[in-house]
């Protein structure tokens, strides 16, 4: 990827990401990956390496263990390998081991998830799985990592031969020190070893008197460790079957090491393997602290981000349990580049760094901490200009840094360019400058490139609704508490909020009047003018949150509505069958619950006044709601008379409109509007039911 300027990566603090992806790397090779990522423009190569940690995510999702159990460098195992009689020693055979058995747990692993990971199975498809390696190093070593005596006929030989003189030298020496102690002459130790031999601890006024060798003295010369004559014969025996023994393990282990070689480029396309799939669960891991996401991929510059939130701020934030504020921002063929307004300290830098970091992230097969459902694209070149680029060396003022950059943006930018402009225009006069920053944006426009540029500039912000392809966003500022809200709005300019700001630092009223006076007039209005659309548009943004809530309240009301529609239907059909004999006594009162519940349908789609119809909403609930079943008799009893239901006993109703009376097919309590005949209308929770005078009992 052709970035410029050469340390892009520093600026966008992408080499921060790189360390905190080496850190949950488990071998050095794997770090040293890590630290030398790099962004890609191949997409289909992009596309694998997102696709390798997503498989790694879903494992560890799913619960199951991928068996990396093992990561180690063998960089200096392979180089001995590629060396004639070159020879390993026993722990490199023991990382050579380890290595090739985790190797085969892995091919174990994918013979049953082949088909849900495919492609973290491709990593492997390459290579198969020696187990000569293994079964080779076993015929040499045991579990302990220790040489077998059977290695060879040879080494058992010698090693058989070994314990039968040691186990002479130790009864000779039980004689010995047997001796020397009846004699006054052995010291506390009794025996030792000197030089590879065993010796026996004296006085050093007695050494005279023991004939042997003499091997060493004490620091403080009152003790000799001497080499009794009787045991020096056997001392020479065992010390040249211990020669004998190791030029015997040497010479099996130049022949392990000679069969291994054969094997060399298998054993260091494990070593790779490993390496890669100990850098895509360092990558699983950190895309997991960044609840972090696989976005949608397009073989075309698009940039269509949201829910994106800077990394490092994200990780800040988390830490200290505070929220990060999200980026919603879309570029695409019509609207390529966006022109940031605002107030200082508003979060134009942070929302610039975000999209140039995420982009460099992505390309470098990175999980991003966006919503799934962004979109991005895969650029050729990433061009930056934030920040004071000064030099010091080259005598350059930052303005003349600035318009170095901008030849280099002009002459290299194309159709699959993003670049980022810091403050576009700053650094000389304000009228010249901007003058110069709308003919730059207007060539980087004629050239289709993608970007991102934040100004104060007024001439910019009026470009943004003229050229085709520019369009205005802004950073949404608070000016009642003077703080941002670090929100990006899309489609219309920001104000600085320069006079409010002003105001409300407490600067003197005459200097921020004179100041007014001084700025040209249209220029003022214009950013009075921002000022005011901005703070309405938030008005009508928390008046869209509520709206949003009161919506999510009434559909599921509408539920509930339906719900006991159909009940209330399903009630009057199985009331109609069974109330043939008795008079239609509920009926109405079923016919007035499904008229209201209907009308409340037609409240809800035209809502005509959605508190309204949420307060008869739950009115209608409580009406129709079914009322409990008595509790069932658990004692069953042969009487049949027994079984029979107790007539409730009645008192006297007296009809009298305003009387309250209990309704005993509703089981509801109501209050008597009016009489006529044996027919009763009843109130029963403003809802009026017309029922037989025999139906009423007083409460």
């Amino acid at each position: 990827m052709l970035l410029y300027p050469t340390h892009t990566l520093e600026k966008l603090e992408f080499d921060k990401i790189r360390i905190l992806v080496a850190q949950y790397c488990r071998s050095e090779s794997a770090k040293q990956t890590a630290l030398a990522l790099e962004p890609m423009t191949d997409v289909n190569d992009v596309r694998k390496h997102l696709l390798h940690v997503k498989d790694y995510r879903q494992i560890n999702i799913s619960g199951s263990h991928f068996p990396l159990d093992y990561v180690t460098d063998l960089s200096k195992e392979l180089s001995l390998l590629a060396i004639t009689d070159a020879v390993l020693d026993q722990e490199s055979f023991t990382k050579l081991k380890r290595t090739a058995l985790c190797i085969e747990g892995i091919f174990r692993f994918f013979t049953g998830n082949k088909e849900l990971y495919p492609h973290l199975e491709s990593i492997v498809s390459g290579i198969y799985y020696e187990k000569n390696i293994v079964s080779l190093i076993n015929g040499v070593f045991d579990e302990n990592a220790q040489i077998k005596d059977n290695a060879s006929k040879d080494l058992m030989d010698i090693r058989n031969r070994l314990t039968k003189k040691r186990s002479e030298l130790s009864r000779a020496f039980a004689q010995i020190l047997q001796r020397f102690s009846k004699l006054g002459i052995l010291t506390d130790s009794g025996q030792s070893i000197r030089n590879g031999r065993k010796v026996v601890s004296i006085v050093a006024e007695s050494k005279r008197q023991v004939g042997g060798i003499i091997h060493d003295e004490s620091d403080s010369g009152k003790t000799a460790f001497v080499e009794p004559a009787e045991t020096v014969g056997l001392n020479n025996e065992i010390f040249e079957l211990e020669r004998a023994e190791e030029r015997e393990v040497y010479r099996i282990l130049r022949e392990l090491t000679a069969y291994l070689a054969a094997y060399r480029q298998l054993i260091e396309s494990y070593q790779s393997v490993l390496t890669k799939f100990d850098f895509i669960q360092a990558k699983a891991k950190f895309a997991q602290d960044l609840n972090a996401s696989y976005p949608i991929l397009s073989d075309k510059p698009v940039i269509n981000l949201r829910k994106a939130v800077h990394p490092l701020l994200y990780l800040h934030q988390k830490k200290i349990k505070k929220e990060t504020i999200p980026l919603n921002i879309k570029l695409n063929e019509e609207n390529r580049i966006l022109v940031i307004s605002g107030p200082n300290a508003g979060g134009k830098t942070i929302c610039l760094k975000t999209i140039g970091l995420l982009q460099i992230m992505l390309q470098s097969g990175l999980h991003v901490p966006v919503d799934e459902r962004s979109e991005m694209g895969v650029f050729q070149s990433l061009f930056v200009d934030i920040g004071d680029s000064q030099s010091i060396e080259d005598e350059l003022s930052t303005y003349s840094s600035h318009l170095r950059a901008m030849r280099f943006f002009i002459d290299n930018a194309d159709k699959k360019t993003i670049f980022l402009i810091d403050e576009f225009g700053t650094g000389s006069d304000p009228a010249l400058g901007g003058a110069f920053a709308e003919a730059i944006l207007e060539e980087l426009a004629f050239k289709r490139s993608y970007g991102v540029v934040t100004t104060h500039y007024l001439n910019l912000k009026i470009m943004a609704n003229k050229v085709k392809g520019i369009i205005n966003g802004a950073m949404i500022f608070n000016e009642e508490t003077l703080m941002p809200t670090y929100q990006l709005t899309i489609g219309k300019p920001g104000s600085s909020y320069t006079f409010a700001i002003a105001e409300r630092t407490g600067l003197p009223r005459m200097l921020i009047e004179r100041a007014k006076d001084l700025v040209d007039d249209q220029h003022y209005q214009l950013d009075l003018l921002l000022n005011n659309v901005e703070q309405e548009h938030q008005m009508l943004l928390e008046k869209e949150k509520e709206l949003t809530i009161k919506s999510a309240e009434l559909s599921a009301l509408k539920k509930n509505y339906e719900e006991l529609l159909s009940k209330v239907q399903q009630q009057r059909e199985r009331q109609q069958q069974t109330v043939v004999s008795q008079g239609s006594k509920t009926t109405p009162f079923i016919r007035e619950a499904e008229k209201r519940l209907q009308k409340l349908l037609q409240d809800w789609e035209t809502r005509k006044d959605l508190e309204v119809v949420a307060a008869k909403t739950k009115q209608i609930i409580k009406i129709a709601a079914p009322a409990p079943k008595p509790a069932e008799n658990k004692q069953s009893n042969s009487n049949p008379q027994k079984n029979k239901p107790v007539e409730e006993k009645r008192l006297p109703v007296k009809l009298v409109p305003g009387t309250k009376v209990k309704v005993i097919s509703f089981e509801k309590n109501g209050q008597i509007q009016s009489v006529k005949g044996d027919k009763v209308t009843v109130v029963i929770d403003d809802m009026r039911v017309v029922v037989n005078k025999n139906d009423l009992a007083s409460i």
